[in-house]
C-alpha cells in the first residue's frame, strides 16, 4: 500500500510495505529526502543507499530504479522536491545571475547524495508536519520551501548553478542508439520523444525513416532477440530472462516468443 500527496511539486510519499522497485524518470531536477525507512537507488551501474535523515539530488531526465521500503521497524516516508523549468526560470533573476563564474563547470551526470547541512536539516524538519494528510499546506508556503531547497543546493556546490539554470533545449540524439540501450524499460511514445529531444510528431516522423515497425513492435522484437540470445547461452531461468529484457509476465513473453520464432521458449532452453 502507498500514498502520495502532491503540494505544488512537493510530493509526500508513504510506503506501508516492501513494494519492490519502480522505474523513476524525472523530467525535472529534484531532491528526495528520506524521513523514515530506506530508499535504494539503482542506475544500472551501481546502487546508492539512502537512510533516515538523508537526502539525494536527482538530475533532470535521469532514469533510475527506486526501491522504497521499511527499515528498523519504520515504514518508508519521504519528501520529494521537483524543480520545474518554469520555477527555475522564475528563480534565475534572484539566484542565478552573476552568482558564479562563466567558467564554472556543471555537475557530472548522476545521482548525488547530499551532505547533511544545517540548511537541508532545517528545511525538511519544517516540512514534516505535513506528513499528516489532514494538514494541508498553503501553495505559497510550498513555493517558499522549493526556494529554500534550491538555495540549499546552490550553497553546497557552485556547480549546481550552471547545471540547474541551463535552459537550453536538448539536442536530438540518435533514436536507435537510445532504444538499443534502453529497450528493457517501459516508455510511452511521449517519453521516447522527450528523451530523444523531439516533439511527438517529429519522433514519429523520424522513426518511420529508420524502421517499418512501430516503436512498440520494434521494442518487442528487440527484447525477444536479446532473450533468445540469452537462452542460447544457457544457464539462465526463463523467469530471469523475460524480466531482464522488459517483459512483465511469462505468458505475454511466451506468446510473443512463439509468434516470432515458431517455438516456445522452453524449446530453446532445452537445447
Amino acid at each position: 500500500m502507498k500514498l502520495i500527496f502532491n503540494y505544488e511539486n512537493v510530493f509526500y510519499s508513504f510506503f506501508y510495505d516492501d513494494l519492490g522497485g519502480c522505474v523513476h524518470r524525472s523530467r525535472e531536477y529534484a531532491m528526495n529526502y528520506v524521513y523514515s525507512g530506506e530508499m535504494v537507488l539503482d542506475d544500472g551501474k551501481g546502487q546508492i543507499h539512502v537512510g533516515k535523515g538523508e537526502c539525494v539530488y536527482i538530475p533532470r531526465d535521469h532514469r533510475i530504479t527506486m526501491y522504497k521500503k521499511p527499515c528498523d521497524g519504520e515504514r518508508y516516508c519521504g519528501i520529494f522536491l521537483s524543480f520545474t523549468r518554469s520555477f527555475l526560470r522564475e528563480m534565475y533573476p534572484k539566484f542565478g545571475q552573476n552568482k558564479t563564474s562563466v567558467r564554472t563547470p556543471k555537475l557530472d551526470e548522476g545521482v548525488l547524495k547530499l551532505p547533511k547541512t544545517a540548511e537541508i536539516t532545517s528545511l525538511f524538519a519544517s516540512m514534516t508536519p505535513y506528513f499528516d494528510p489532514e494538514v494541508k499546506p498553503q501553495d505559497d508556503f510550498m513555493h517558499l520551501k522549493l526556494q529554500e531547497g534550491l538555495l540549499a543546493l546552490l550553497h553546497i556546490d557552485e556547480r549546481f548553478a550552471p547545471t540547474l539554470f541551463d535552459f537550453n533545449e536538448p539536442w536530438k540524439i540518435d533514436i536507435l542508439d537510445f532504444m538499443n540501450k534502453n529497450y528493457m524499460y517501459e516508455f510511452s511514445m511521449e517519453e521516447l520523444a522527450h528523451y530523444t529531444g523531439r516533439s511527438l510528431a517529429t519522433f514519429k516522423r523520424d522513426f518511420k525513416k529508420i524502421s517499418d515497425l512501430t516503436p512498440e513492435k520494434w521494442l518487442i522484437r528487440k527484447r525477444l532477440e536479446v532473450a533468445y540470445a540469452m537462452m542460447q547461452e544457457g544457464g539462465k531461468k526463463i523467469v530471469d530472462v523475460y524480466t531482464s529484457v522488459g517483459f512483465k509476465n511469462q505468458s505475454h513473453f511466451s506468446a510473443a516468443f512463439k509468434k516470432q520464432y515458431g517455438i516456445p521458449p522452453t524449446a530453446v532452453t532445452a537445447c
